[in-house]
């Protein structure tokens, strides 16, 4: 292995689509020297986007890693998906990496991935850099984008480059004070700059102060770092991907002045369980116990599960035994791989800051931490924040038999993608595929087809709403059943009591003088989570409520532990019958980008759809973004709506923001539905 720790450079690109990263990572590739010619997404002949169904969307669906080697350093690059839709893949990279490299059309500007990944970073607190692509192209402003970008970012955000000759090239700001540019001064780039990181430095700037700008790269390097760990600097570049106009003077930027896994913010891990977990600050020391989180898994058809890692600790290599979170029975390292694009090269060892690959280890999983020692046993990552997967579709296999076959595919793709759920409502007898989009949904079907050869059929679910109660009330049931023999005998006596929004569920024993025995006491909290299930109003699940059994009775002989689920489980329901029971719906943040002429049309359909306006901004190139809440089950054929509307030129995505309760109408057409099917 020839490169060390310090020479290791883990950078993801992430950015809105169309941005320009895969074609930046390809002229990054062929400057570097590892592409003799850079691949062109339209041909699909790129090393990011080898996926058949990557070269046929003609953009990236998944992250993708490379690597390379320049000037001493090893640089770890990943590229990421830029459309909302799957937003999670781009998420799910960020704890492998000290820097994020937002990458910026230099047409379009700022847009809602390139917002949502930046506040990302910002509170992972990780080092973050800006990238302006396509400084060549017609009919830009680059003066009015860095203003954008200072007033959305901060006035931290500074051009470590500028364009000249038209865009045809780049001059370096930090280390030169002149030069040709064209708009600015290199000189009033430098020394905002230096004013910047001096800051850091009372002594560097005191010198700094005394002798003016006369300072050594070397003085600079530890202040430096400092303001990116800090966000104090936020670094701009300009380059131009397809003609490879700055791109060696990006490169420079890589090796000279971002951090090396030594120097960025460390990766926080937990030890421990719940609220007693304490924070685990791994040490990249290669002579420590190995600590490594898996932060991808891949299934590929040829070497099967692929576990993909970051070391944050200790050295592995092809035969360490490793432990898979809090296992008890280690596996051994058969093969350790670097990733290339599709391409899986062997490497003998990974040391401290190291991205490699396990292949077929079945248990492994995204997020789990590997460890060689038991002294790093309940070590875990701290949990990333998703997007939650909100549309749905009801999947069944088409053809009989297929069964297994469907949740087998389906599992191997949940592992692959955070923002995949799966749920499986009792009520409706539904399996509810859900994503971030009708597009994210839509992708993943294709792959069960082309991966899997696995053909399904869909349909729209139901809306995911949920239950809770607005008042304490009280329940009792008394549950005997007498067939000859002992019996079954358990009686409940509840309390309950709404909790604030999304506060879930607790039960409380305050039973006393031994009514119901200890031993009892888990039964009665099972019947009441089987209540909470199956719902109370209208078969959707009961959450923020506070369940207190208080009293109730037993049998000597006939009291067993199915008599007091039963018991419990409709004491529950009794008490939530008085407690002014009501549904909940999801609303969500929705964010539209359409021409401005079309704003008052998509404004006037949101508010039909019971939706709420909360801005309209201007975009850039005559677009402009309005945000709004809407009630989830509103939005059912907004994707060909919004086409209409707009000529096919508008786009939206969704976040969820909260659980509110549904009007009164709604809720009883709701609830005289479950009460047929409950009779039929």
């Amino acid at each position: 292995m020839s490169h060390t720790t310090e020479s290791i450079r883990n950078i993801a690109l992430v950015g809105h689509g169309a941005a320009g990263k895969t074609t930046l990572v390809e002229s990054i590739l062929h400057r570097a020297g590892r592409l003799a010619t850079p691949g062109i997404v339209e041909k699909g002949n790129t090393v990011c986007d080898f996926d058949p169904q990557e070269k046929a969307h003609q953009h990236s669906l998944d992250a993708a890693l490379v690597n390379l080697d320049y000037n001493g350093a090893h640089i770890n690059l990943i590229d990421t998906p830029g459309f909302p839709d799957f937003i999670g893949q781009a998420i799910a990279v960020l704890p492998a990496v000290e820097t994020v490299a937002v990458v910026i059309n230099a047409q379009t500007g700022i847009e809602a991935v390139t917002q949502r990944m930046m506040e990302r970073a910002a509170e992972r607190r990780q080092c973050r850099m800006i990238i302006v692509n396509k400084i060549d192209a017609e009919n830009i402003d680059l003066p009015a984008l860095i203003d954008q970008i200072q007033e959305s970012f901060g006035k931290e955000c500074l051009p470590i480059n500028l364009p000249a000759n038209k865009g045809a090239s780049v001059t370096d700001c930090f280390f030169n004070s002149s030069g040709d540019s064209d708009f600015a001064t290199v000189a009033g780039a430098h020394s905002a700059l230096i004013d910047q990181v001096v800051e850091m430095d009372e002594e560097l700037m005191a010198l700094y102060l005394e002798q003016g700008e006369d300072l050594q790269p070397e003085q600079l390097h530890a202040p430096l770092e400092k303001a990116l760990r800090e966000g104090h600097l936020i670094p701009i570049c300009f380059v131009s991907a397809r003609a490879g106009t700055g791109i060696k003077e990006l490169l420079d930027v890589f090796v000279k002045l971002l951090p090396n896994p030594l120097e960025g913010n460390p990766e926080p891990l937990l030890k421990g369980e719940g609220e007693a977990a304490e924070e685990f600050d791994p040490i990249p020391d290669p002579r420590r116990h190995a600590v490594a989180h898996v932060f991808k898994v891949l299934i590929d058809p040829f070497i099967g599960k692929l576990g993909i890692f970051r070391v944050h600790q200790g050295t592995l290599t092809k035969d360490s035994q490793l432990f898979i979170g809090d296992g008890r029975k280690p596996f051994k390292v058969g093969h350790l791989f670097h990733m290339h694009g599709k391409e899986h090269p062997e490497v003998a060892t990974a040391i401290p800051g190291d991205i490699c690959a396990v292949a077929k280890v079945d248990d492994i999983h995204r997020d789990v931490v590997l460890h060689d020692s038991h002294d790093e046993d309940q070590v875990r990552a701290r949990p990333l924040r998703f997007p939650t997967p909100l549309f749905g579709l009801a999947i069944r296999a088409a053809a009989r038999g297929d069964e297994q076959k469907l949740s087998d595919t389906v599992h191997k793709l949940l592992e692959e993608d955070p923002c995949l759920a799966l749920e499986h409502n009792a009520h409706t007898k539904e399996t509810v595929l859900r994503g971030l989009s009708d597009l994210h949904l839509r992708i993943t079907l294709e792959k069960m087809q082309q991966r899997y050869n696995l053909q399904v059929e869909t349909r729209p679910p139901k809306i995911a709403y949920k239950e809770t109660v607005s008042q304490n009330a009280e329940g009792h049931h008394r549950h005997k059943k007498q067939t000859g023999g002992a019996g079954q005998f358990g009686e409940v006596f509840m309390r309950i009591e709404p909790l604030p929004r999304d506060a879930g569920f607790e039960f409380v024993s305050a039973v006393v003088g031994g009514t119901i025995p200890t031993s009892f006491l888990p039964a009665v909290e099972k019947g009441v989570r089987e209540a909470l299930q199956e719902g109370a109003v209208a078969g959707y699940p009961v959450q923020d409520v506070r369940a207190i059994a208080y009293d109730g009775k037993y049998h000597p002989v006939d009291s067993k532990e199915i008599a007091f689920v039963t018991a419990g489980r409709e004491a529950f329901l009794d008490a939530v019958s008085k407690a002014r029971p009501i549904v909940l719906e999801p609303i969500v943040n929705l964010e539209v980008r359409a021409p401005a002429d079309c704003v008052g049309a998509i404004t006037g359909d949101l508010s039909s759809r019971r939706g709420r306006i909360a801005g309209t901004d201007a975009g850039p190139r005559g677009m402009s973004i309005i945000k709004a809440q809407v009630p989830m089950a509103e939005l059912e054929g907004y994707e060909s709506q919004l086409k209409s509307m707009t000529a096919g030129l508008g786009s939206y995505s969704i976040e969820l923001s909260h659980y509110d309760p549904v009007p009164g109408e709604i809720q009883q057409k709701l609830h005289t539905a479950y009460k047929k099917q409950q009779e039929s």
